[in-house]
């Protein structure tokens, strides 16, 4: 897709929503599609599937770890269960039953965490992850997912129950843009490359994918040529792709709804310096903790948009020069 082709970012539902529908649709496709909440389910959308499958819908109360162990009981009983939360509760109160009990052992089980990122608004801080990916990808077997749109939520979940092993799946509050078509095809370790463009590279994931795009949008018409390339995984990384980005443009924008230590750039850092390093940027949360606040007001304080990223792209260049 040409850097100068326009984007038609209608918006979407949140992707939790779109986690929660995909659910009831593979549970119907596969019976052995098991649900584990803890007491969150109409927050986290599973309560679709409750209301399909009440014999396939475990509720755990407000006992986050006992629910990750649960799951991991279920997944040797043969079952594929999807443990659901907020990224805050499931990854943090959770953390030490998903190293024991699903890493460790390597346990079919998928790990959904909503609400992720500062988006989610208003509960504030205590309710924001912005540490869940470096979490996550810090336990050995896991893979780890964070879709841009519904259509990509969609996809991940089939490909989470498809997949033999450990899946953390990362899902936020808010409607989100619809970035992808309905034919798009997405698969475990593969970046996506949404425009042209060999001055300068923006990556992103999640609700930041849309932001990069607006802001490719912005650069074209002063006359740069972002290429934007989404990362819907976060690990196993598409080293490749960060590879020839680099090679190809010289230097890289990442820009996540985390903060910037652990997330997907130091990922992409991590690749750029084993293989072709360039000048790198990064936006995201740096190091703190957000406000209470509408999503609109938090993503402008914390610098998670279109704007921020052009800003940064301009630094990168400055320096290329």
């Amino acid at each position: 897709m040409a850097a100068n082709t326009k984007f038609e970012l209608k918006m979407g539902a949140a992707t939790r929503e779109a986690f929660g529908k995909a659910l009831v649709e593979l549970g119907k496709q596969n019976k052995d599609v098991v649900v584990c909440d803890a007491d969150l389910s109409k927050s986290t959308m599973v309560h679709w599937f409750a209301k399909e499958f009440p014999d396939r819908f475990f509720s755990c109360g407000i006992a986050e770890a006992h629910m990750v162990a649960l799951g991991a009981g279920l997944a040797a009983s043969g079952k594929i269960p999807f443990v659901a939360s907020f990224s805050a509760f499931v990854v943090n109160k959770g953390f030490e039953q998903m190293r024991v009990t699903i890493a460790y052992p390597n346990t079919n089980v998928k790990v959904v965490g909503t609400h992720s990122g500062i988006s989610i608004g208003e509960d504030g801080p205590s309710q924001m992850s912005i540490e869940d990916l470096a979490l996550a990808t810090s336990l050995p077997g896991f893979v780890v997912f964070s879709p841009a749109d519904e259509v990509a939520m969609s996809a991940f979940v089939k490909i989470a129950a498809e997949h033999d092993g450990p899946v953390f799946l990362r899902a936020g509050r808010v409607k989100v843009p619809v970035v992808y078509g309905p034919d798009q095809k997405f698969e475990i370790g593969k970046a996506i490359q949404l425009t042209e463009g060999n001055d300068i590279t923006l990556m992103a994931h999640g609700l930041m994918v849309a932001e990069s795009i607006r802001a490719a949008e912005i650069l074209e018409g002063e006359g740069i040529h972002a290429r934007v390339i989404d990362f819907p995984t976060i690990k196993p990384l598409d080293v490749e792709a960060v590879a020839k980005a680099a090679r190809e443009t010289g230097a890289i924008v990442v820009s996540e709804e985390h903060l910037v230590d652990g997330g997907l750039g130091v990922k992409v850092a991590q690749a750029a310096a084993q293989t072709a390093p360039c000048l790198m940027e990064f936006v995201g949360v740096e190091n703190t903790y957000a406000e209470s606040g509408t999503p609109e007001e938090l993503l402008q304080k914390y610098g998670l948009t279109a704007a921020n990223v052009v800003t940064a792209a301009k630094r990168a260049l400055a320096r290329k020069r």
